[in-house]
């Protein structure tokens, strides 16, 4: 999808296999983390379960955390979707959602992940995903504005999530701005 501009724009497919528009995301911070069953960050799982525990204690309409599954990394994540989802579920009680798995780099990667790399790209300029557990940081705008390694903790990560929501809700673009916003519009009609 050369056309894409914001992260909102790409459809990457879920767990079933079905087109999941990010679209439906629009107005939301979202956290994309390319994940991995059988990796050494593996436990990262629970630090991202955590947290997005927290954060949606906190921002219910604001953020969502999306697991990207990659086998690419000496095939580190071999099963299929579903022994994904029930690994994920059964070892981290993982409740984001875990789409389904694709590749991140080379000429199959997915389009969102070729987005997403132009956009910020890795240590050095590198336009590649380095290793498993790499999470990008998308603006409730669809604009990709940050990247961490795979050594980063997500629990580091909740301030700079925050501070995403805040800038958006006081922009008026974050979901529950714009769901407010359509109340008021509703109350108008009424």
């Amino acid at each position: 999808m050369s056309s894409a501009t914001t992260f909102f724009d790409f459809e990457p497919a879920d767990k079933k296999g079905q087109p999941f528009p990010l679209a439906s995301l629009k107005g939301k911070v979202v956290l994309a983390v390319n994940t991995a069953s059988k990796c050494g960050f593996t436990p990262q799982f629970e630090g991202l379960e955590k947290l997005y525990k927290e954060l949606k204690a906190e921002y219910p309409e604001d953020i969502e955390i999306l697991g990207f599954p990659c086998n690419q990394f000496k095939s580190q994540d071999p099963g299929s979707n579903d022994e994904i989802q029930s690994f994920c579920q059964l070892n981290y009680g993982v409740t984001f959602p875990v789409l389904g798995k694709l590749d991140v780099n080379g000429d199959q990667a997915a389009p969102v992940f070729t987005f997403m790399k132009e956009a910020v790209p890795g240590t050095l300029g590198l336009k590649r995903v380095k290793w498993n557990f790499e999470k990008f940081l998308i603006a409730a705008d669809g604009k990709v504005v940050n990247r961490w390694s795979s050594l980063t903790k997500p629990e580091s990560l909740k301030e700079p999530i925050v501070q995403e929501i805040e800038k958006a809700k006081k922009a008026g673009i974050s979901a529950s701005a714009l769901k407010a916003a359509e109340g008021t519009e509703q109350a108008k009609l009424s």
